[in-house]
């Protein structure tokens, strides 16, 4: 079990650097004084063992029978603190009881971006997350209006959380180390939760605009509005990646009259690349 190696179907990269995982365990700023800490694949444990030192309310969630075998044969960890679940299947409202939580970890780079939808279902018991990102996953979820890796996640994430890069880690830092350069990044969730619009078309908007990036929005709107007068606004001349996340709330709340629910559903603008929410 001490020799248990890394599993490619799991996405495991172990994090070896203990400077690197100690730092990542005191990256949480739990603001609020929250002691309820849950970590996403927490391997063979190195940012666990962290964790844990905290005296905090910990719990794990973990996919791979081994690893959760490993945990608890080398940290003690039972199953009133592990639980042996896919992180995606998990009901967020029963981890705590229905209390809020902090989620924390070195992410598996195939199910990031599903990680970070994930929280933002259940945003109202995550004030803040702390996770290892592929560096170029990372940089999209903080990504502002204007770059060029500003696309569906960033929006849908920064309409909540304020994003913030914590450190750039470099491949020696895991085994077996990966092929990309990572990076921590934290996620604080805004004091204000309230979009101004109707969420679910604001997603919808969002996610039709980015299924076609390179074209203005009037264009890529049409599909979406019964009356296109609407889009001869100067507004619609922009592109996408050219709109805050503000931005994104005003035509909602612009287009949200003339919808032709029919055809304004969310499957329509289903983007590329697993931007899914």
């Amino acid at each position: 079990m001490a020799n248990i190696k890394a599993k490619k179907s799991y996405g495991q990269h172990f994090l070896i650097n203990e400077a690197v995982a100690k730092k990542i365990a005191e990256s949480l700023h739990r603001k609020d004084g929250g002691l309820n800490v849950l970590e996403v694949g927490p391997g063979k444990g190195v940012l666990t063992k962290y964790l844990i030192e905290q005296g905090l309310c910990f719990k794990a969630v973990e996919a791979d029978r081994d690893m959760v075998d490993y945990l608890n044969q080398n940290l003690g960890l039972d199953e009133s603190s592990i639980i042996f679940l896919d992180f995606l299947k998990l009901n967020a409202y029963k981890v705590f009881d229905g209390q809020p939580f902090y989620i924390i970890g070195n992410f598996p780079y195939n199910i990031s971006s599903q990680i970070v939808f994930k929280m933002l279902k259940a945003k109202e018991l995550v004030p803040e997350m702390v996770g290892m990102f592929q560096k170029e996953m990372a940089d999209r979820i903080i990504a502002p209006p204007g770059n060029k890796v500003y696309g569906v996640i960033s929006v849908l994430t920064q309409a909540f959380y304020s994003g913030e890069m914590l450190m750039k880690v470099s491949p020696g830092s895991f085994s077996p180390p990966p092929k990309v350069q990572s990076a921590v990044i934290r996620l604080t969730r805004r004091d204000n939760q309230e979009l101004g619009c109707n969420e679910k078309l604001f997603r919808t908007i969002v996610k039709i605009a980015f299924g076609q990036r390179r074209k203005m929005l009037r264009n890529t709107m049409k599909s979406l509005v019964e009356e296109s007068a609407v889009l001869e606004d100067k507004f619609f001349d922009q592109r996408p990646e050219q709109l805050s996340v503000q931005d994104f709330v005003q035509v909602t709340n612009l287009l949200e009259k003339y919808i032709n629910y029919e055809s304004g559903n969310e499957s329509n603008g289903s983007p590329q690349g697993g931007d899914e929410i």
